[in-house]
């Protein structure tokens, strides 16, 4: 299972949002370029940024902080916030980026997806609240389902779906792993985890997860990378030896 420490950009700056709320947001640091290098030495297998205002707004105002971030690391970049057509999507290709994360316009538009799944590495953003699939930067409820919307992506395509639970997000209590483990009996693409992750015991369980027979791909983390619960490096040196069988990774 691939870790992937987080960049959220708002303003250019590195900040964690607490249960998706803008106004609940805490920064930690105002150069994210250093902040993704930091995460690169000690062996991050990838970068993963998420542009905040875009996801909000649509208007890609981290783009070019975005473009920086992938030109200064060797890793491969994965991120998303605010990717609503093709042009979007195509000017982060252009700029270094690895792997798209489509979020609301995967509800909205699917025909994107599969668009742009043909020719990039694509990956689905469902952000959920409890079972309703959340929109617009977590504003907005979708009244989808996430097992639903899930399974609706089964032929796309898509590299990985990266699966949040709102609720988590940045409260370091631990990751839904009941939840994440139906996602994974509802689908056959790459599962990334995201959410609640606060220590090194939570990313073994979710090494171990097997829900007949399928693992996590990966798994996300941000603020207790930041809060200092675990070094990237630990983080790293936990999953090369723990549970999981190592062969599902998303890359």
């Amino acid at each position: 299972m691939d870790l992937y420490p987080a960049i959220d950009l708002l303003d250019g700056r590195c900040v964690r949002l607490y249960q998706g709320d803008y106004d609940r947001n805490t920064v930690y640091g105002d150069d994210p370029v250093a902040q993704a290098l930091a995460f690169e030495s000690e062996g991050a297998p990838w970068i993963h940024v998420v542009d905040l205002d875009a996801a909000k707004s649509g208007e890609p105002r981290n783009r070019e902080v975005v473009a920086a971030i992938a030109a200064a690391v060797s890793v491969p970049v994965q991120t998303g916030g605010g990717v609503r057509s093709v042009e979007a999507a195509e000017a982060l290709f252009d700029r270094g980026v690895t792997r798209v994360v489509l979020g609301t316009a995967a509800l909205e538009d699917p025909a994107l997806v599969r668009t742009l799944a043909a020719d990039h590495q694509v990956a689905v953003g469902l952000d959920a609240r409890g079972r309703e699939v959340a929109v617009r930067g977590w504003t907005e409820g979708s009244g989808r389902d996430l097992l639903e919307v899930a399974a609706e992506f089964a032929d796309a395509g898509v590299a990985a779906l990266v699966v949040t639970e709102i609720g988590r997000d940045g409260t370091l209590e631990g990751p839904d792993v009941a939840g994440l483990a139906e996602v994974l009996s509802v689908t056959d693409i790459p599962v990334i985890a995201s959410g609640g992750v606060g220590t090194l015991d939570d990313l073994t369980a979710l090494d171990a997860l097997d829900s007949g027979g399928r693992r996590l791909a990966g798994v996300i983390a941000g603020r207790a990378i930041y809060e200092r619960a675990f070094s990237v490096a630990a983080a790293v040196e936990r999953l090369r030896s723990g549970a999981g069988d190592g062969t599902a990774g998303a890359s």
